[in-house]
């Protein structure tokens, strides 16, 4: 069964509300990366999500620099009591201080308002309550992980189509090297023969026997041979066509692959005895660059 291949790169945003009322919102941000890096920012007090998003992550992302955050906004109200012994101060002064002053009796919230007969009250953790608000989160997560699958495999779409078209030129100036390799026998014969010319006259060369000729020209035709080459060529264009159209865990096999591209490339160039076929070799070789850099987002 093949999969779609997939992208390193992807951005998802999964945004909603606990139990507690708080509002949350989930961002991963993704791209290359040799394995799985994962990087996380999570508010205080949510370490012990860690060990369960890492793993969550692991089972769908096999590789990839990816940057998880996590924001939290809670509309909490604080609980406020009356001090009870600074209550009692603050209403044993105000009474005594209404007597000796023939006024009114104080009002409540005159007193509540004076500084430090109210405090906020700490509610005691509820181990339960936490449970689920990490549960909460962890549904988040994984529909945020959805999210980010779901554009890494949109992006792996687009990079499939890169990559196929990347293939093809390379399988194109394959076959004009080809083309132009095959005339190189008989254009290196010329040369030389016109450099046999140059250094001796019509005399000194009869002498020389037409056998010792064709071993120059046949040793010179050996060297200069890239028919080596343009079958290995051939043969990793096919692995790539299969590894893009495989797609799960191509990248890593791209990679290597690729190497191989850029080595058979740069033994056909030094072999190049024509100016054609250097230049095509070039050619190939920016080609086989930007499939290399293509390829390096295949996850």
């Amino acid at each position: 069964m093949t999969t779609s291949l997939q992208s390193m790169t992807g951005f998802a945003r999964e945004a909603g509300t606990l139990p507690d009322g708080a509002a949350y919102a989930w961002e991963l941000k993704s791209v290359n990366g040799r394995g799985l890096d994962l990087r996380l920012r999570l508010p205080n007090g949510l370490d012990a999500l860690e060990p369960a998003l890492r793993e969550a992550a692991a089972r769908r992302l096999k590789r990839g620099n990816v940057q998880v955050g996590l924001s939290l906004r809670a509309e909490l109200r604080p609980a406020l009591a009356p001090d009870p012994v600074a209550l009692d101060q603050a209403v044993r002064l105000a009474q005594e201080l209404a007597q000796r002053l023939g006024a009114p009796p104080p009002r409540a919230e005159a007193l509540l308002a004076l500084p430090g007969v109210m405090r906020t009250e700490t509610a005691e953790p509820d181990e339960a309550a936490e449970s689920s608000r990490r549960a909460a989160l962890l549904v988040g997560f994984e529909r945020a992980l959805d999210g980010l699958v779901a554009a890494r495999g949109a992006e792996g779409a687009r990079l499939a189509a890169i990559l196929a078209a990347l293939l093809d030129e390379i399988e194109a100036l394959c076959a004009a090297a080809a083309a132009e390799a095959a005339t190189q026998p008989a254009q290196q014969r010329d040369r030389w023969l016109e450099s046999l010319a140059a250094l001796l006259d019509d005399k000194a060369r009869a002498r020389i026997p037409e056998e010792r000729l064709a071993q120059e020209v046949a040793l010179l035709a050996t060297k200069s041979d890239v028919r080596e080459e343009l079958d290995r060529l051939a043969a990793h264009i096919a692995a790539a066509r299969a590894l893009v159209a495989a797609g799960e865990g191509a990248g890593r096999k791209l990679d290597f692959l690729v190497q191989e591209f850029v080595r058979e490339a740069n033994t056909l160039c030094s072999k190049s005895a024509s100016v054609a076929l250097t230049r095509t070799g070039l050619d190939l070789k920016a080609a086989i660059e930007r499939l290399r850099e293509q390829a390096a987002n295949v996850e």
